[in-house]
């Protein structure tokens, strides 16, 4: 990253440093802000600063992000569900509890981790810590992943979903009774300003709409199926706690008092997409695991 710089306003006055370098950048935590200050690469008036000074309006503020070293990421023979592969894609079924590609403080156990020890060749678009991952689904939530092996199918996945082309449905588990059979949830998600570790309802954030249908009601909750129409981060999670009804054991969305099942009742049962080389339509279903069943069980005792 280029130097930044950045002039103390008066609604500034007083915040301290790391705080306001952590809203000025919204991918950093602030954490990684407070590493940035310790390490020199933030300056005030010209000066090295600890983390907690209290700005004052009218410094001048001056940074610029470290170049991040990552650690060679390792081929590891960790099992993996392969639901269908040929010479250009591979659709796995993620099981809940896996990250999906390394980031800081997740460079093993990871899906690609596993992926290049099961297949050499990955697509290289999105660089060497997420080789052949054209889109994502959270830790703890389970299901399907289509994975590319190449560049040609790499950028056809990746176009197909920015035109809306490839059908991804979810099941899901949501506190309270929805009583409408199906609906359309178009409301756009950004990073939360008053928590970035957070996304939320921002206006003037991408566009993000999510379809749903009720699958069956139970007392205080619903089993329901959503369609992702774009694909936001948390996109599912943020756009049901939006209207008023958040996943059953959701550890950042949901309400304090959920049912404890290790994170959130989310499985991506559907993908269907059109093969990049072949153009047939391929469409492949993963039943939920085992928690997913035993909690509609749990539940339907309940009612």
């Amino acid at each position: 990253m280029n130097k930044q710089t950045h002039i103390v306003s008066e609604s500034e006055h007083k915040e301290r440093l790391d705080k306001l370098l952590a809203e000025l950048n919204e991918e950093q935590s602030r954490s990684q802000i407070q590493g940035w200050i310790s390490g020199g690469h933030v300056l005030v008036n010209g000066k090295a600063i600890k983390s907690n000074y209290k700005c004052v309006s009218g410094d001048e503020i001056s940074w610029s992000e470290p170049e991040a070293v990552p650690p060679a990421i390792e081929a590891e023979e960790i099992p993996l569900e392969i639901v269908y592969e040929d010479s250009d894609v591979i659709v796995v079924n993620k099981p809940r509890g896996m990250v999906v590609h390394p980031s800081a403080g997740h460079y093993s156990g990871t899906l690609v981790n596993a992926l290049l020890w099961h297949c050499k060749d990955l697509s290289g678009i999105n660089g060497v810590e997420r080789p052949g991952i054209v889109h994502r689904i959270d830790k703890d939530t389970s299901g399907l992943l289509v994975v590319a092996k190449n560049d040609l199918a790499h950028a056809s996945l990746a176009d197909q979903l920015v035109h809306k082309t490839v059908s991804r449905k979810y099941i899901a588990v949501v506190h309270g009774v929805i009583e409408h059979e199906t609906g359309l949830i178009d409301a756009p998600i950004a990073r939360d300003p008053k928590d970035r570790q957070r996304m939320g309802i921002v206006q003037g954030g991408k566009q993000a709409i999510t379809h749903f249908r009720v699958l069956e009601r139970f007392e205080n909750y619903t089993y329901v199926e959503c369609r992702l129409e774009t694909g936001r981060t948390h996109q599912i999670r943020v756009h049901m706690k939006y209207i008023g009804h958040p996943l059953v054991g959701d550890p950042k969305y949901g309400p304090r008092k959920t049912l404890d099942i290790g994170g959130q009742a989310l499985h991506a049962r559907e993908i269907a997409f059109v093969h990049p080389r072949t153009g047939e339509t391929l469409h492949f279903t993963a039943e939920p695991p085992a928690y997913f069943g035993e909690l509609l069980a749990r539940l339907d005792k309940l009612a």
